[in-house]
């Protein structure tokens, strides 16, 4: 937790202010059961209407100004804890967007997104509550202890032996508690999982039919999170019964010697009704202050979970921005690259080595798993390479800036994704001021324009999420838009056609190349068709090059490509290739 206390500043002032608020708050609530015992054994004794009037309005007034400063102490302290629950959710969020594609499929997206919530929630909370609470149950306990010897040092001996029951009861449960509670939090990990994949994969599981054993999966795992919190319910429940039967215990043993006492003159009546008040004040605050420790030890516990996502590196690290000449006349070159992913066995990419030159189209074919995708991903340096090195317009993608780099490259992924909003703010995405003629440009040539204008609303017409309004074909037109609006040196469309039928597949492939002079375009994908015209065509087959060439030399010289091809096409339509 003291990594996180950082975030607290700009408001060290309300945290100040708000525990001596609260500590104002108890020295009144500390005063009440001595005005209580004088009106019992003043007024009531003397029959002083007036006295007890006297003291009745000084204990609404204490009652007052008690309201007053715990109203003040809970406004600074949710101020300075909810300023402490943004400033670490927004940096938090920073971080993991500063994390590469490794760190982030090594944790997972239901680990931070449960981090980024749930636990900065429970931090939230459990700052909110410290700040309130921290002095005032203690002060109390403390206070009253001493109020008690103040009245009577043998009648405080009961407090003195009670208290650490009490404190030694909480112990215990909170002890015993504590660890369940931590579990808690990781089983929650587990529901964020099946929650997001169900909801991801929804057409899936209904096309397989597997509603009612997903329903089942969710269900036993939510049922075993019910469980484990019932079961820190369960203890935590001993908790108000076992401490108030000690208070109880107490008060009778109060009420029996204190009789005794008064019966000798030792004590008035009213300060056994005091002593009865402190006893009171002191259960309530030991049970506040055992909550508080269980709110805290979940906040402790959330605390290092978000510590752990801080503790997570970036794997990359990008130069500062800087100027670079471009004398080189490769687009995109590939030197001997290996590449494994992080925890793999084996590499998923093995000596790759080729050049891109600008302005050609470059056509990337092999089966499912052949690293094909895994190439394109290392132009915009999604991630690292493990061996060898891969060079922009003869520059090493590890000298420039993440802007810089990325800014050059327009990437259309396997998954087309279109966020919440209007078509014009998505392909804004690709340029930021582009204006309606741009826009208009890239949907003509992603053969996107003749959908979106029979739309009613055209460009202004509504995204829903994740583009659930729109068909894949249409969502994966609308994608290529997008990387084409911001005009970019390489263009990587990554098996982004595959929901295109093969006539609007052979248009989208003539536009781009007649609409975007001078841009290198990287195209993977399955259908040999889709390739075939490609300036050069690379052949992964286990994620090392089968072969490289154009469509002619690769017929005539690689039996991976040519195999491909038997595959898709007749044996006339292959004779005629």
């Amino acid at each position: 937790m003291k990594n996180l206390l950082k975030y607290m500043k700009g408001y060290m002032k309300e945290s100040i202010i708000a525990p001596l608020f609260k500590m104002l708050e108890a020295s009144f609530e500390l005063i009440v059961p001595i005005v209580t015992a004088r009106v019992i054994d003043i007024g009531i004794k003397n029959a002083d209407k007036s006295y007890i009037w006297r003291q009745c309005i000084l204990l609404i007034i204490l009652g007052i100004i008690g309201l007053v400063c715990a109203i003040t102490a809970q406004y600074f302290a949710a101020k300075a804890a909810f300023g402490f629950g943004t400033n670490l959710r927004t940096d938090l969020y920073k971080h993991i967007n500063s994390l590469s594609y490794t760190e982030l499929d090594t944790v997972g997206t239901p680990t931070l997104v449960t981090r980024i919530t749930s636990d900065v929630n429970q931090v939230q909370t459990g700052v909110n509550l410290f700040l309130r609470l921290f002095l005032r149950s203690p002060f109390i306990v403390i206070g009253s202890v001493i109020m008690a010897m103040t009245i009577s040092l043998r009648m405080s001996v009961i407090f003195l032996i009670s208290v650490p029951l009490i404190g030694l009861v909480i112990f215990f449960i909170v002890k015993f508690t504590m660890p369940i509670y931590k579990k808690d939090q990781n089983m929650l990990d587990r529901v964020v999982l099946l929650t997001r994949e169900n909801y991801e994969g929804a057409r899936v599981v209904r096309a397989f039919r597997r509603q009612d054993s997903e329903k089942e999966e969710f269900t036993r795992t939510n049922d075993h999170l019910k469980k484990t919190q019932f079961k820190a319910g369960r203890i935590s429940a001993l908790m108000n019964p076992a401490t108030y039967a000690l208070a109880n215990l107490a008060i009778i043993v109060i009420l029996l010697a204190g009789g005794r006492q008064v019966n000798i003159g030792n004590l008035t009546q009213g300060e056994v009704i005091a002593l009865v008040n402190y006893m009171n004040q002191t259960l309530l605050a030991l049970i506040v202050l055992a909550n508080l420790v269980i709110t805290v030890s979940r906040a402790w516990a959330s605390g290092i979970r978000v510590n752990e996502v801080f503790a997570v590196k970036s794997s990359m690290t990008a130069p500062e921005e800087k100027t670079m000449e471009d004398h080189s006349e490769a687009a995109v070159t590939f030197d001997h690259v290996t590449f494994a992913f992080a925890k793999a066995q084996a590499p998923s990419l093995t000596d790759i080595n080729f050049t891109a030159k600008k302005g050609q189209t470059i056509g990337i074919i092999g089966g499912t798993g052949s690293g094909k995708s895994t190439l394109v991903n290392l132009i915009p340096r999604f991630y690292d390479v493990t061996k060898g090195q891969v060079l922009v317009d003869g520059v090493q993608v590890t000298e420039y800036s993440f802007d810089r780099l990325r800014g050059k490259i327009g990437v259309v992924p396997q998954k087309s994704v279109l966020f919440r909003g209007t078509i014009r703010e998505n392909m804004q995405w690709g340029k930021a001021d582009a204006t309606d003629d741009e826009i208009w440009k890239a949907l003509t040539i992603a053969q996107a324009a003749d959908f979106v204008k029979e739309k009613g609303y055209g460009l202004d017409e509504p995204v829903a999420t994740r583009g659930g309004n729109f068909s894949g074909g249409q969502r994966q037109r609308l994608c290529i838009a997008r990387a084409l609006v911001r005009d970019p040196e390489v263009l990587i469309l990554d098996d982004s056609s595959s929901a295109l039928d093969f006539a609007t597949d052979a248009a989208l492939r003539s536009a781009i190349r007649q609409g975007t002079k001078g841009m290198t375009t990287f195209i993977v994908s399955q259908r040999a068709a889709t390739v075939k015209s490609s300036d050069m065509i690379l052949v992964l087959d286990d994620g090392k090059m089968a072969g490289m060439g154009t469509h002619e030399e690769l017929m005539k010289d690689c039996v991976v490509y040519r195999e491909i091809c038997e595959s898709q096409f007749s044996k006339k339509e292959v004779a005629g290739l």
